[in-house]
């Protein structure tokens, strides 16, 4: 009899209630479940602000050199400590320097070009990260905040479109028109803008006769390149420093020698943060009578580090066998390290006979 009426009151419960069963009906006078106390704690957690998972990244994918994050190429050591290339290209350049097995300022692994990769994922990330606009404040993604500051900020310093004939004023990009309205130099004459226009062309003139030189030496009869590796080498003196140098070759029926030296004019170049390259060319071939050359050291075909063209004359004696130092003009002053971090230096050297 009990049983009928439980089973009458799960009918009722049921027309009342179309979406439950039966059983679900029976089972309804249970308390329900509580909830574990970890359900809970998620619930209860706050979710971390945008600026504190930003701070928390800068944290974890910054160099472990500067503690900045990387701008662009990102290297890792075996163990995954991330250094930012131009940090990369330094550590190894001064225990180049040193004459010492370059390590991972963090873990003290070895460390090189090939023992080194880069981080993709890493780089990937940072590229995505926002930073602020250092003439606006407006927040990017870094992999457009390059294009914004050079090209659409309307607070990047810009130049007054006159400047080539003497204007000196500069000042955020979105006042440009309006000065330009108003400067006056577009109603001098030409006598009051001369000495601006005579300085640029002076400039400009320069660069151009030099590539002329460059075109009118490569019309010469004897004329060769050849593709060198600069060596490292130490010398046994009180203060050892260090020096390159390549194997002997051959060019235009003489044998030669190429030798370079680091910041030749400081006593130690490890106090300075620039490192540049000088360097002489040595024959090694007895001779008679005088030969004049002109000579031009570019970047091997190997090396990614930009030469500025610069052409030098020197004319070798039985006595005189030995150019002064001259300095390898790098496009860019980083790129000084970038040749002591590699093994060797690849350069090219464009040799020139003159003509008599």
């Amino acid at each position: 009899m009990a049983e009928h009426e439980i089973s009458v009151q799960g009918a009722v419960n049921v027309i009342e209630n179309p979406g439950v069963s039966s059983q679900d009906a029976v089972d309804c006078s249970e308390p329900p479940l509580k909830k574990s106390k970890t359900e809970v704690e998620v619930e209860t957690e706050e979710v971390p602000q945008d600026e504190d998972l930003e701070q928390r990244l800068n944290d974890i994918l910054c160099c472990s050199v500067c503690l900045d994050l990387p701008v662009n190429l990102v290297y890792q050591c075996v163990n995954g400590h991330l250094m930012c290339a131009g940090c990369f290209t330094h550590v190894l350049a001064d225990a180049r320097l040193k004459d010492e097995q370059s390590t991972c300022p963090n873990c003290r692994c070895e460390i090189s070009r090939t023992q080194c990769s880069r981080n993709l994922a890493v780089e990937k990330a940072v590229s995505e990260l926002p930073s602020l606009c250092q003439h606006c404040a407006c927040r990017l993604p870094r992999n457009v905040l390059e294009h914004h500051q050079r090209s659409e900020c309307p607070q990047r310093i810009s130049k007054c479109g006159y400047a080539s004939i003497g204007c000196l004023w500069k000042g955020p990009n979105r006042e440009v028109k309006g000065h330009e309205k108003d400067c006056e130099y577009p109603g001098k004459t030409g006598a009051e803008v001369l000495a601006a226009v005579e300085e640029s062309s002076r400039t400009y003139q320069s660069e151009i006769r030099n590539y002329q030189r460059i075109i009118d030496l490569l019309s010469f009869e004897k004329l060769t390149f050849n593709d060198l590796q600069l060596r490292p080498y130490r010398t046994d003196d009180f203060i050892t420093k260090l020096y390159y140098e390549t194997s002997r070759f051959t060019a235009l029926n003489q044998q030669w020698v190429l030798k370079a030296r680091i910041n030749d004019s400081e006593r130690n170049p490890l106090h300075s943060t620039e490192r540049h390259l000088t360097y002489q060319l040595l024959l090694k071939s007895r001779i008679s009578n005088p030969l004049a050359f002109h000579f031009m050291l570019l970047g091997g075909p190997f090396t990614d580090v930009k030469v500025r063209p610069e052409v030098y004359r020197f004319e070798f004696t039985a006595d005189r066998t030995e150019s002064p130092h001259h300095l390898m003009p790098l496009a860019n002053q980083g790129d000084g390290n970038k040749l002591l971090s590699a093994k060797t230096i690849n350069v090219r050297l464009l040799l020139f006979q003159v003509q008599k």
